[in-house]
């Protein structure tokens, strides 16, 4: 690690530290040469946005051009400006914590819970619940005293989620989603039962995804439209449920595992191969007569199931300050557990 990067540690709210470039550095853009040398700790982004609100100084004097070119010899100065207060307030909602140091925090999300404020849902978030659970921990993300979303669970799925506590964790954890694993170890693993047994016990959905025509929901679209988006899923069955199909209408519970992270991904794959997620009432609205073939009490529990049967059950990643492998596993929610035994029955 350089000095520089080790000096970046010391970068928190009210901090300020001094910088000498190099000869590698002559002809570099200011923000360029100064998101390397501070390592992961910031951003470039965010180099920009101090360098905007005037903490950035060349032999003493601001400087608001991010893109002003480096000479050798010169010194830079950087003034971390106190984390703002977070626009949401934070809540006193009970979380269900798997870890949490100083850089992030894992837990296992409720369905229910949506994870971030926006129109119809500006209180009672995950994110409100974070702001008021870790409190004084959180360094600033951008800046501003709030928890970093690298990624998102639907509001109705439950399971495993990480969030940032400092701006190093948010840059590389967004990095890792990104990526999707490909470099990064990252693995992420769903449980979800399915309408009907397909036909082949491991499977790829290779079908790319864009926006359907209430705009909210997503639909598997030709590659060729402007708002594709590369799409994979790779599914697993687990166990097989009701295979006399002359008496019951038969499901499975399959594994899925995420090449790509799309909105509402699994839910529109499955569905796209002919097995819905159960309880799905956005893309399994076409199989909600199934339940009527099934014998009691299973059939009133498919009725009345209010969500789709779908849960993040692991997420794995490389720690972004340790660098350790970390592995993290969430039992299916108590209603699907319930639903999934009915189904055993058969």
């Amino acid at each position: 690690m350089s000095a520089h990067s080790e000096q970046a540690k010391r970068l928190i709210g009210g901090a300020s530290i001094e910088l000498e470039a190099g000869a590698d550095a002559a002809g570099q853009r200011l923000d360029q040469w100064l998101a390397t040398a501070l390592g992961p700790e910031l951003s470039r982004s965010r180099v920009q946005m101090l360098i905007k609100q005037g903490a950035v100084r060349l032999g003493g004097t601001v400087v608001a051009e991010a893109k002003r070119k480096m000479a050798a010899g010169e010194v830079v100065s950087v003034e971390m400006p106190e984390p703002e207060p977070a626009e949401p307030q934070g809540e006193a909602i009970a979380l269900d914590v798997l870890y949490e140091d100083d850089e992030l925090i894992v837990i296992n999300k409720p369905a229910g819970l949506v994870v971030h404020p926006g129109a119809g849902n500006w209180t009672g978030t995950l994110v409100n619940a974070l702001i008021h659970h870790c409190g004084a921990s959180l360094s600033g993300i951008g800046g501003v005293k709030r928890p970093g979303i690298v990624h998102r669970l639907d509001k109705e799925t439950s399971g495993v989620m990480v969030a940032a506590k400092t701006d190093r964790a948010h840059k590389a954890l967004s990095e890792a989603f990104a990526d999707h694993g490909r470099s990064s170890g990252m693995q992420r693993a769903y449980v979800a039962l399915v309408w009907g047994i397909p036909q082949r016990a491991t499977g790829t959905v290779d079908a790319p995804l864009g926006r359907a025509a209430d705009r909210v929901r997503r639909a598997v679209v030709p590659e060729s439209r402007e708002d594709a988006r590369h799409a994979v899923t790779h599914y697993t069955i687990e166990e097989r449920y009701g295979e006399d199909q002359s008496q019951f209408t038969t499901a499975s519970l399959v594994e899925c595992r995420l090449e790509t992270g799309r909105t509402h991904q699994i839910r529109v794959h499955m569905a796209h191969i002919g097995h819905p997620v159960v309880g799905d009432p956005d893309y399994g609205q076409a199989f909600r007569t199934k339940a009527n073939r099934l014998p009691e009490p299973l059939r009133g529990q498919v009725q009345a199931f209010p969500r789709q049967a779908l849960h993040a059950r692991l997420l794995e990643f490389v720690h972004p300050a340790t660098h350790i492998p970390m592995t993290f596993e969430a039992p299916m929610p108590g209603d699907m557990e319930e639903l999934v035994s009915g189904f055993r029955l058969l």
